[in-house]
Parts: structure tokens; sequence; C-alpha cells
């Protein structure tokens, strides 16, 4: 199972696109001003790069993405991803007024989950009902592992 966010990815690439196009736009029309500056071919480049920067930082927010399997979870958010295996999981949950779902971990520990947000409506619920039914799956397969030993 894997799940992005839908919502987010679609805003995310509309505003790096308008970062693009405007910080080109406006590099190439640089040439000079009423003020009596002005730009030169550097400066042109230095727009269009800020544009580039500016659109792979919004990118960035289209970045998060879970996966999960029968042996665990694996959650990429903005900074980093981790790996956890369903016996170090205590719950999936998706607490009322959270803007995204979260890994609930032993020591009221959480990892928010901000591939699933509450923005994406029913996408977000299939994403939590098909999370918990791996978790239970594995439960299940660990106390047959245990009751055969």
């Amino acid at each position: 199972m894997t799940a992005h966010p839908h919502k987010a990815r679609i805003i995310a690439v509309a505003v790096a696109v308008f970062f693009v196009v405007v910080f080109v736009v406006v590099g190439l029309l640089l040439r000079s001003s009423s003020t009596g500056v002005t730009f030169y071919v550097s400066d042109q480049i230095a727009m269009i790069g800020i544009g580039l920067i500016l659109a792979l930082a919004a990118l960035w927010f289209a970045r998060p993405r879970v996966r999960a399997d029968h042996d665990g979870v694996e959650v990429r958010n903005m900074l980093g991803t981790h790996r956890y295996r369903w016996a170090e999981v205590t719950s999936v949950s998706f607490p009322d007024g959270s803007p995204w779902a979260r890994l609930e971990l032993p020591a009221d520990e959480y990892i928010p989950i901000l591939a699933v947000q509450a923005i994406d409506g029913e996408h977000a619920v299939t994403a939590m009902r098909e999370l918990r039914r791996l978790r239970r799956e594995a439960d299940a397969e660990t106390e047959t592992d245990a009751e055969s030993r």
C-alpha cells in the first residue's frame, strides 16, 4: 500500500509552475527601468534561478509518502524517511481536528503521516482503512506465530 497527499500535491505543482512562469517572464523582461537601473544578462539568469529554487521549495510539499506492507510501515515526511515494524507501532490514528494521520508509538510518542491528510477526504479514509487492515493482519500473524511456539 502506498499513499501520497493528493490536494497538497496539486497545489504544490500549481505553485511551482506559477513561480517558474512568473520569474522567467520577469527575468526575460528585465532590461532597464524608468529609474535608470540597468539589468544585465546575469541579473536575468539570477531571477530565473530564484524562480526555479522557489519552485523546488514548493514541490517539497509534494514529497510526503507512506508505504505499508505486512512487515511494517515506512513514513516519508518533509525531512526524512523512517521505517517502523508493526511491533513498534501501538496504533494508527487520525485524531479529531487533526490535519493528518499519525503512528502512535510506545511512551506517548507519535509520528505524523503527512501523506494522509484530512483535506483529501475519501482518499484519506481509504488510506487509513488500508493501514489499519495491514496492522491488524500483522498483529494476527504475530499471535499465530506465538501460539505455534
